[in-house]
C-alpha cells in the first residue's frame, strides 16, 4: 500500500446524526483563528473537504469534523464542520460528537462526574458540560452562541410554490424557519422527500433574495439551512432541518433549535427559564432551554442551552493511492441530488 495522504477518523453520532471526527492526518489549515480557517476552506482551497466528504471516502448522510488546537487561550479544542456544500461554523450535534470523542478516546482527560470542555468555533466559544460515569460520556450540555432574530415574516418567492413567509434567525449559523403547513405538509418520515425537495428550493430562494449577515462576525453570511418547525404541543418542538446536498438532519438540531428559541422569544412564546423537548424526524431528543438574555450589536439575543447524547460506533482510516483517479472524490445525483450547489 502506498498512500500519499491519510486521515484517521472516529465515527460517532449524536441522537442519530453522524458526525465523524478527524483525529489524525490533517496537520493544519491556514489561518490564525478558527474563523480564518473556515474562510480558507470555503474561499481559498476546498480540496480537503472534498477528499473527506465526497464518495468514495465519504457519503451524503454525514458530517465530518476537523479538530484543531485552540486559537484562543480559554479553549480546549477547536473544530470546523464539513458537509456536502461547504465548511460550516457551528453545529450542536457535531459539538456533542466532538466532545464525546475527545473525552472517551482520552484526547482530553475525562473527569467524573462532570467534565467542562470549551470549544473554539468560528461562531464563538461554546462551553460544553459533559456528564461522565465509568468512562462514558453520558450526555453533553452546550452553552450555545448568543442567538437572535434577523428577520421575522420575510417574504420570498419559491420556485414551484409561490410566495411564502420565513423567519431568519441565528443560532450559531443562520436559519430560515418555515411552518410546514405553508406547503401543506407535516413532519414525518413519510414526508421526508417532499420536505427535502421544497426545503432545498427555499434555501436557494432565501440566499438569492435576502441580505443576511452576522453584525459582528465577518464572513458568516446567508442561511446555512432551512428548518421546518412543527407546531408546539405540550412543551415539545418538532423540527426537520434540511441539509445540503438534500437530506434531513437525523438529530433534533442544536443550532436550529437555538434559532427557533430566539424566534419564540421575539414573539413572546418563550422566555428565560423555559424548557422544551426538541424532537427530530426519527423522534430522537434534545433538551433545549433559554438560560438568559444578552445583546448582539444592539439586537436582543438569548442564551440557549442544548443537551443531548453521543455515541462512538467505529474507527476509520482513509487514504489516497497516487494512482486513484478520484483524489477529490465525486458526487452523483442519485444520492447527492441536485441541491449540493446551493450557494450559486
Amino acid at each position: 500500500m502506498r498512500w500519499k495522504k491519510t486521515a484517521n477518523l472516529v465515527e460517532a453520532h449524536a441522537e442519530g446524526e453522524v458526525g465523524r471526527v478527524v483525529t489524525g492526518g490533517v496537520l493544519e489549515v491556514p489561518g490564525e483563528t478558527i474563523l480564518d480557517k473556515l474562510r480558507h476552506l470555503n474561499e481559498v482551497d476546498d480540496s480537503l473537504r472534498q477528499f473527506l466528504v465526497f464518495e468514495p471516502r465519504g457519503y451524503a448522510q454525514m458530517s465530518t469534523d476537523l479538530l484543531f488546537a485552540p486559537t484562543r487561550p480559554e479553549a480546549d479544542a477547536g473544530f470546523i464542520v464539513l458537509q456536502g456544500d461547504k465548511a460550516h461554523a457551528m453545529s450542536g450535534s457535531n459539538s456533542i460528537c466532538v466532545v464525546t470523542v475527545l473525552l472517551e478516546t482520552g484526547i482530553l482527560e475525562m473527569q467524573e462526574p462532570e467534565t467542562i470542555v470549551t470549544l473554539d468555533t468560528a461562531a464563538g466559544l461554546v462551553t460544553a458540560t459533559a456528564k461522565c460515569r465509568d468512562g462514558k460520556c453520558e450526555s453533553v450540555s452546550l452553552a450555545m452562541p448568543p442567538s437572535f432574530v434577523d428577520q421575522l415574516d420575510a417574504r420570498v418567492e419559491v420556485e414551484g410554490i409561490g410566495e411564502i413567509s420565513v423567519d431568519i434567525a441565528f443560532g450559531g449559523i443562520f436559519y430560515a424557519l418555515v411552518d410546514p403547513a405553508a406547503i401543506d405538509t407535516e413532519i414525518g418520515p413519510d414526508t421526508a422527500r417532499r420536505l427535502v425537495d421544497i426545503g432545498s428550493r427555499i434555501h436557494r430562494a432565501v440566499n438569492r433574495q435576502l441580505e443576511i449577515s452576522h453584525p459582528e462576525i465577518p464572513g458568516l453570511n446567508g442561511i446555512s439551512y432551512v428548518m421546518f418547525v412543527g407546531h408546539n404541543t405540550e412543551g415539545e418542538l418538532k423540527g426537520a432541518t434540511i441539509l445540503p446536498p438534500g437530506r434531513i438532519d437525523r438529530s433534533p438540531c442544536g443550532t436550529g433549535n437555538s434559532a427557533r428559541l430566539a424566534v419564540m422569544a421575539a414573539r413572546g412564546e418563550a422566555g428565560v427559564g423555559d424548557h422544551f423537548t426538541a424532537r427530530s424526524i426519527i423522534d430522537s431528543r434534545f433538551d433545549v432551554e433559554i438560560t438568559g438574555t444578552t445583546t448582539v450589536a444592539g439586537r436582543q439575543a438569548i442564551l440557549p442551552r442544548v443537551t443531548g447524547r453521543g455515541w462512538i460506533h467505529g474507527f476509520h482510516q482513509i487514504g489516497l493511492d497516487p494512482s486513484d483517479p478520484y483524489p477529490q472524490g465525486y458526487k452523483v445525483a442519485d444520492c447527492w441530488g441536485d441541491a449540493f450547489d446551493l450557494l450559486k
